[in-house]
């Protein structure tokens, strides 16, 4: 990485579409700062495959900040009264159960105030609009709007000094092509994480949305998913 390299915010789960755009990121020859959020979730193991990713890819920094669970109710990913879907046919037109009240309108607004903290006008998020549950803030015209607030809300922006571009590779990929790309650019998806209801010990429970839309791509892509899930 050059001393001058451009810096960016990436935003990181842990699973697999955020990893694929870290690799992405680092392949433009970003210096990049990875953030993840610690806010309750049930699935709180992809923090810590998060800062395996971050130091596989050599990021920068890794900030995990911690968000009261409080702040993202009525979802089935932070409450545990509230099951997960499972085995369910996936429709993108309904707003499935485990979406999280306003998770990447916030998550953006933290990964946008460290970036003009920083100097920096470039942020990597991972959504995804091809293979995905059904989420309104995956969707390419919420980015559009957010990217628009935040050249209108930043001292940096006003002030000339830069525009601020959320940047969004994956977007209009299917999972298969999410992978096929991160397997070239080296992605070991051994150590990322995409259950939305792990076992104890964190086993992919193979059932739920994200788990099958994640075996779908891999299979889709003619490749074998290396994590193990709990039904096989």
């Amino acid at each position: 990485m050059s001393k001058n390299a451009k810096k960016a915010v990436i935003l990181l789960s842990g699973g697999l579409d955020s990893a694929t755009t870290l690799a992405i990121a680092t392949g433009k020859g970003f210096a990049c700062y990875a953030l993840s959020f610690s806010y309750g979730q049930r699935h709180s193991i992809e923090l810590k495959n998060a800062v395996k990713v971050a130091k596989f890819f050599g990021a920068v920094q890794h900030k995990i900040i911690d968000i009261a669970p409080a702040a993202f109710a009525n979802s089935a990913l932070t409450d545990r009264n509230i099951k997960v879907p499972l085995d369910r046919p996936i429709d993108p037109k309904k707003i499935p159960i485990t979406y999280v009240p306003a998770r990447n309108t916030i998550f953006l607004s933290f990964a946008l105030a460290i970036a003009e903290a920083i100097g920096a006008f470039d942020i990597f998020i991972g959504v995804n609009a091809a293979d995905y549950s059904g989420y309104p803030d995956c969707r390419g015209e919420y980015i559009k709007a957010f990217e628009k607030m935040a050249n209108l809300a930043t001292a940096a922006a006003i002030e000339k000094k830069g525009r601020y571009k959320i940047h969004t590779p994956i977007i209009k990929m299917t999972k298969a092509q999410i992978i096929k790309i991160g397997t070239r650019l080296g992605v070991d998806y051994s150590i990322t994480h995409s259950c939305y209801n792990p076992g104890k010990k964190g086993v992919p429970c193979g059932r739920c949305d994200s788990c099958q839309l994640r075996l779908k791509g891999f299979k889709e892509a003619g490749l074998k998913d290396p994590v193990k899930y709990a039904k096989n």
